[in-house]
């Protein structure tokens, strides 16, 4: 079995116990939520369509016969090359980006990352099971939400011991 970078392994004698709690937000909270999972998403689809238009820009160029220097330069899929990318066109492509707390922008470029990761561990037979595809775009989901600290203490349908 491969180790993972990103697997949780608890120290030796210690025990692990989750908890799931349903939410009850009020209103503002719930407004807040939406906003930041939209803005995770939004991140998530600009930040594959720059990526996915920067490779077909490369390709078209070289099918011109440009040399490799000549050619429009790659965006980096990592985190930090889409943060990068993200920090310079964020005001000209999504001015009220300031409506949300940037770890939402964070959250979902980080996620983009992971999936070219995987996508490129795949096609070069680097990691197990199906091979996978060019990430997908992401679609508005309910449910799906991303970590509370801009929204503050939310109350849970159970009290909490």
């Amino acid at each position: 079995m491969s180790e993972s970078t990103s697997a949780f392994v608890p120290s030796s004698g210690a025990t692990v116990q989750a908890y799931r709690f349903a939410l009850e937000p009020t209103f503002d909270q719930e407004v807040a939520l939406q906003s930041h999972c939209g803005a995770a998403r939004f991140v998530y689809n600009w930040g594959r369509r720059k990526i996915l238009a920067n490779w077909d820009q490369r390709i078209a160029e070289a099918s011109y016969g440009l040399a490799d220097d000549e050619l429009t330069p790659w965006i980096s899929p990592s985190a930090y090359g889409l943060r990068k990318v993200w920090n310079q066109e964020k005001d000209r492509i999504a001015p009220w980006w300031r409506e949300n707390s940037k770890e939402a922008y964070a959250s979902g470029l980080a996620q983009l990352a992971e999936a070219f990761a995987n996508y490129t561990k795949s096609k070069r037979g680097a990691r197990s099971g199906p091979r996978m595809s060019v990430p997908r775009r992401k679609k508005s989901m309910r449910g799906n939400l991303l970590p509370l600290p801009p929204v503050r203490t939310v109350s849970a349908k159970e009290a909490v011991e």
